[in-house]
């Protein structure tokens, strides 16, 4: 699907934000900031384009976990890869709109189906679905890159 040139949206004018500083965050503080949310982004690949899909989380020993609905895009795409897993990207952030403060994280690794009963009744006791039907395949992130910086108030 192509945006048509002769649409245009408004646009917010250029406003200057003195005071304001982009921090890049280290893995491990990023990955601690990921646990604070419920709510984040997946990115896989969906016939050979990106493709994104809001889901909930939880960290589990520094993977993240995710359930996926019955029968859907993701869920389909991982039982086609197997046990070798899909590369994805997982985004989530906190970013108050209105003061331009927050941040943000980026969690690109391996994604795999949970497979252990035990597992994924847990996860499924944690992770409650945000829409109707079934979740019942929680799936596995190993972040092998971290990512996320902090927009914050400078101090000059």
């Amino acid at each position: 699907m192509k945006s048509d040139p002769a649409v245009t949206t408004p646009s917010s004018p250029a406003v200057s934000m003195p005071g304001r500083q982009m921090e890049e965050l280290s893995a491990d503080e990023a990955l601690q900031l990921l646990g604070t949310v419920e709510l984040g982004r997946i990115v896989f690949t969906r016939h050979a384009l990106p493709a994104v899909r809001p889901v909930n989380h939880l960290l589990d020993a520094g993977d993240i976990i995710v359930q996926v609905q019955d029968g859907s895009t993701l869920a389909a795409v991982l039982a086609a890869q197997g046990d070798a897993g899909v590369v994805v990207a997982y985004e989530a952030d906190a970013i108050d709109q209105g003061e331009r403060l927050g941040w943000s994280v980026v969690a690109t690794g391996y994604a795999t189906v949970v497979t252990a009963p035990s597992e994924i009744e847990r996860y499924a006791h944690h992770l409650q679905p945000w829409v109707q039907g079934t979740a019942s395949d929680a799936i596995r992130i190993r972040p092998d890159i971290v990512t996320g910086f902090r927009l914050r108030e400078s101090s000059t």
